[in-house]
């Protein structure tokens, strides 16, 4: 017998009406024995049995349930919810109900789980970004006010001075700039002009742009032999080459004397094309990698604020190829390397 944890409202009045009509339509017969009599007290008995407790089941019970369902979803409800609440929800058994319930709470413990996160990373992005801010601005606010002080006229030190600050406003400048970057792609109103352009071609651009500063660590740039082949890609080309720029700089920052920095393009499908940018650098230890695209997340908070840089440039990459409708990855292991990867739309 399936357990009545399980019935509908209708399973439950029909088996209590049973329950009542059937013992005295019993007890009917073997006092008056003509059995019409007791036929017709059991039908009687258990129509109103059941007309009764269904009324009272679907009046009362499945009452308080509807109001718990409104509370759940904290809304008036549409016609579309009050059909359900009056017709699908009473056949649903009290099984079915509190697993609604509890699917509920999983749900809003989540919610609550992400919002806790989200909060935490907001405080931690609000106080990275105070730093990278007040850094530059109290360096030229001290400049300044000694140059204020007397030393402007002092030509052994006000030329350097001005340099030193002048060196500090224009990283301010690009942090202000990929800060903008970075809320353009996210609401879309930076839109993408879309190219058929060779991949190869761009990065050997960028690699000639970025020669100076590999050379001071004696860093190799290269594309990896077999994957020399001219592949084009419908993207668009000036945000590609800052996706380029900025993997390439952070491979040369981090990397190691006498590093590479190798390229890697496939044709995947002959419909897009994988990239992949690695270097053989220090690496990244695995707990961080899941928070390396967030905005001013830093690894290594002494030595990435010595090598420089907005701390922006991972999370530019991300939304830039997000904006093109693909993801970008990672893979590193501390003391061997890191490869950054991404599909573009091929021919």
């Amino acid at each position: 017998m399936p357990s009545t944890n399980n019935f509908s409202p209708k399973q439950l009045s029909v088996l209590t009406a049973l329950a009542l009509s059937v013992p005295i339509s019993i007890a009917i017969y073997f006092l008056d024995t003509a059995w019409w009599v007791a036929l017709i007290y059991a039908l009687v008995i258990f129509t109103g049995s059941y007309a009764l407790i269904l009324f009272t089941v679907q009046k009362f019970i499945y009452r308080k349930i509807k109001l718990i369902y409104k509370l759940i979803y904290q809304t008036k409800a549409s016609k579309r919810e009050e059909f359900y609440y009056n017709h699908i929800l009473p056949q649903k058994s009290i099984d079915e109900v509190r697993e609604d319930v509890e699917e509920w709470a999983k749900q809003k413990t989540k919610e609550i789980e992400a919002l806790q996160q989200n909060e935490l990373f907001r405080k931690e992005f609000l106080q990275n970004m105070s730093h990278e801010l007040k850094t530059p601005i109290f360096a030229i606010q001290g400049y300044v006010d000694t140059l204020l002080g007397g030393a402007l006229h002092n030509n052994e030190v006000n030329m350097k001075f001005l340099t030193s600050a002048s060196r500090n406003i224009d990283r301010l400048v690009n942090l202000v700039d990929d800060l903008d970057e970075i809320s353009r792609l996210e609401t879309g109103v930076l839109r993408l002009n879309c190219q058929h352009f060779i991949i190869q071609d761009l990065l050997k651009e960028v690699y000639e742009s970025l020669y100076l500063k590999a050379q001071e660590k004696n860093i190799k740039c290269f594309v990896r032999k077999e994957c020399e082949a001219p592949l084009s890609v419908y993207a668009d080309k000036e945000k590609i080459r800052q996706v380029f720029i900025n993997l390439t700089d952070n491979g040369i920052k981090y990397g190691k004397e006498n590093g590479n920095i190798e390229a890697s393009f496939y044709n995947i499908d002959g419909v897009n094309v994988l990239i992949e940018i690695s270097d053989d650098g220090y690496g990244i230890a695995e707990e961080h990698l899941p928070r390396i695209f967030e905005r001013f997340y830093r690894t290594d908070l002494a030595r990435s604020r010595k090598a420089g840089g907005s701390g922006l440039g991972l999370a530019i990459c991300k939304h830039i190829i997000e904006a093109h409708h693909y993801t970008i990855h990672v893979r590193s292991t501390p003391d061997v390397g890191t490869s950054f990867g991404f599909m573009l739309q091929g021919k």
